[in-house]
């Protein structure tokens, strides 16, 4: 059950392995120990970062030494060190990644030694450069909003700094102060420390002195850059200090040359925040170090006190040191042959700090999943979950599997009933809403008053042409077609309906059937109509054929065999595929779509595409007729007509195919009505203008003039028999 267990806090120089056993699960640590710039030669020992490898040890110990938590299971771990040097950390990454000391990733022969999980520590940069490869249990720092997307396998420990930033806020309310000085380092953890803090202070209207950016190379600023960092600095009674102990240096340096220089003590109240702690490793330099910063506050995390730990340290002995290899040497370095019990806190402190307490708190955050994972009903199932149930939260993986399984416990998920899906807990099944394009429905609102409104539009028109059924506009443009095109227009429009509401085994089966019969009535009509208009032109020349096919027998085959057609391919597609309700549980988390089934793909294309073909043959004759005289024919407008329908139709086709549930009908509703009012629109509302509003275009010498005009055009070579003219003229 392969598992990483990482700490990486800034690495020292001192190589070193606490236990060297063959335990089962193998923890990875990375600590550092020189954190301060060499000008501070004392400062190159750290004690709190050791305080730290024995509360991971601390932690290790008490839980082997608990028989109920993990039970015939034995947790150790490694410590190494990394200099802050990038290729050391990619180093020992690949190192964690194999076994046996083969820099082989994926090596793991030896599986006595499975990595379990890792904890990063206080350092952003060496965890950046693992995050990609590991999960990580963060103790010392946190990614930014925008780096928690890069790193989604980074989780947070340690306490927030915004409780902190809410202390330092009040501190300064309750002592009134008044002018505020904030420095911090050149890094994202300082940015967001000002950023943070600025808006916190502009809000109780506390003035903010300054604000300085600690870079590198700070410590060695030239004079006239350090005149400049005292002015300012000396503009703030109180300054607030937000960095590592690297910055503290820095800060240090200054203040200690200000103050040889001018012969005066900067005096100002210091506050630090939770992420630095002073100290030394010894008791006669402490003077020398705090002289800069005396009296300053310093905000800490907090820690719960761990009785067992202050004896887990009294019992640590460097004549016997267990293993420890590093504890004699380091024990000798830092506190001579004193006894612990008797070091200052300023130097060791024998209880539980801040940054241990994280460490504690992270090594049970792993010891507690995995008893979790252990304790499950199903351990075969531990078997495809052991990569993914690193990360600590309960079957995130889930969601690769559209939210389809209910979580049980930590290390197994048993699936949910089709029909529902797990709720935000994943601790119960719940019943998927029922998604379909219902009347009350907002969209469906709009489109059902969009469609009564394009129906009534229709019916004042139809209204209008019966009318004014003996003026020569409406005679013009064949009468029976004209009422045929706008009847079937309407019912093109009427049959939005069937596909609005809870569908049902009727209206799924007429739904697509009904639309492409109408529709290629309605196509239908609009070719036999431009038909017509170009044979009678044809018709003017005399000797032409093109005569003897004008008449009623045309345009009835024409209205008869296209919409015949498409009522052949519908009928056979009920008959062998018919569309049917089907309830769609998968494409949308946590509803099943309620939708038609068209049964046959294939022939629901084929009708889309004779409906396609009729569209473009009227598409083509109109444009070929497009020049004929306006008076006389619509051609033009038919054009226009066809163009806006073929549009709508060729837009709709990916539309669609992009949408699920109600969208999908909405798209195709929508489709109906915009190519029908096209139609609507540029065929019969130029005539409807000419019959409403100029009554005086309506009389046949208009027309006459108009067809004489274009006869003429032609050519005085061109022989046309009058006899022919007034034929094709109203009468």
């Amino acid at each position: 059950m392969p598992g990483m267990h990482y700490l990486t806090l800034t690495v020292g120089a001192v190589s070193f392995c606490l236990q060297e056993h063959d335990f089962p699960f193998l923890k990875g640590g990375v600590f550092p120990q020189y954190n301060v710039p060499q000008i501070f030669s004392h400062y190159r020992i750290l004690p709190q970062n050791y305080h730290q490898f024995l509360a991971l040890m601390f932690a290790v110990t008490e839980v082997n030494k608990d028989l109920v938590l993990l039970p015939n299971i034995t947790l150790g771990f490694d410590i190494y060190e990394n200099h802050q040097i990038e290729r050391r950390i990619i180093l020992y990454s690949l190192s964690l990644l194999s076994t046996q000391g083969r820099m082989i990733p994926g090596y793991k022969c030896d599986r006595q030694n499975a990595l379990l999980s890792v904890i990063g520590g206080d350092s952003p940069n060496s965890s950046r450069k693992m995050d990609s490869h590991f999960l990580q249990l963060g103790v010392g720092f946190e990614f930014s909003q925008g780096e928690r997307r890069v790193y989604p396998s980074f989780l947070r420990i340690n306490p927030k700094e915004f409780p902190q930033y809410v202390g330092l806020v009040q501190l300064f309310l309750y002592f009134q102060w008044n002018w505020i000085g904030l420095i911090a380092p050149e890094n994202d953890d300082g940015e967001r420390f000002i950023s943070s803090l600025v808006p916190m202070l502009n809000e109780k209207e506390i003035c903010l002195a300054f604000t300085q950016i600690i870079k590198i190379d700070f410590h060695v600023a030239k004079g006239s850059d350090r005149q400049r960092i005292f002015n300012t600095w000396s503009k703030g009674e109180v300054i607030v200090l937000f960095g590592d102990s690297k910055t503290i240096a820095h800060v240090h340096t200054v203040v200690y040359l200000y103050e040889s220089q001018r012969k005066e003590s900067f005096l100002k109240v210091w506050i630090f925040v939770s992420n630095w702690k002073l100290t030394v490793r010894n008791p006669k330099y402490i003077l020398q170090t705090i002289k800069p910063f005396h009296g300053a506050l310093h905000f800490r995390d907090d820690a719960r006190e761990v009785s067992e730990f202050s004896r887990f340290l009294m019992s640590l002995d460097p004549l016997n040191p267990q293993g420890d290899r590093f504890l004699p040497l380091w024990w000798e370095k830092v506190f001579g042959k004193e006894n612990m019990q008797n070091l200052p806190s300023y130097v060791f402190e024998a209880s539980m700090t801040g940054e241990s307490y994280n460490i504690y708190n992270a090594v049970y955050a792993v010891v507690h999943a995995l008893h979790a994972m252990h304790g499950s009903r199903e351990q075969s199932a531990m078997l495809g979950l052991e990569k993914r149930l690193s990360n600590v939260q309960s079957c995130p993986f889930c969601y690769a599997m559209k939210c389809k399984v209910l979580i049980s416990d930590a290390a197994s998920c048993d699936p949910c009933p089709e029909d529902q899906y797990p709720n935000k807990n994943k601790v119960q099944c719940i019943d998927k809403k029922l998604h379909f394009l219902a009347y009350q429905d907002p969209l469906g609102y709009a489109l059902v008053s969009l469609t009564l409104s394009l129906s009534v539009i229709t019916l004042a028109v139809l209204a209008v042409f019966l009318k004014h059924r003996d003026t020569p506009i409406v005679k013009a443009n064949n009468r029976d077609l004209t009422y045929l095109l706008l009847v079937s227009l309407l019912l093109c429009f009427l049959c939005s309906f069937l596909f609005i509401g809870q569908p049902g085994k009727l209206s799924c089966l007429f739904q697509q059937s009904a639309f492409a019969i109408l529709f290629s009535l309605a196509v239908s009509s609009v070719l036999a109509k431009t038909v017509m208009v170009v044979l009678a032109f044809m018709a003017t020349k005399p000797g032409n054929k093109a005569r003897k096919l004008l008449g009623k027998p045309l345009t009835n085959s024409i209205v008869l065999a296209c919409p015949l057609i498409q009522t052949i391919l519908c009928a056979t597609w009920l008959l062998t595929s018919p569309p049917f309700p089907n309830l769609d549980f998968y494409s949308l988390i946590g509803e099943a779509i309620l939708e038609c089934n068209e049964g046959s793909a294939l022939m629901f294309y084929a009708v889309l595409a004779y409906l396609g073909f009729l569209a473009f043959i009227s598409f083509t004759v109109a444009f070929m007729a497009r020049k004929l005289p306006d008076s006389f024919n619509e051609a033009k407008f038919i054009t226009f007509s066809m163009l806006v329908f073929c549009s709508v139709w060729i837009t709709f086709l990916p539309t669609y195919l992009s949408t699920k549930g109600k969208y999908m009908l909405a798209v195709e509703i929508f489709s109906i009505l915009a190519s029908g009012a096209g139609l609507l629109a540029c065929i019969f509302l130029p005539k409807c203008y000419i019959i409403l509003l100029r009554p005086d275009l309506n009389q046949r010498e208009n027309i006459i003039r108009s067809k004489v005009w274009w006869l003429e055009s032609l050519g005085p070579h061109n022989e046309v028999s009058s006899h022919y003219l007034c034929q094709l003229l109203p009468t």
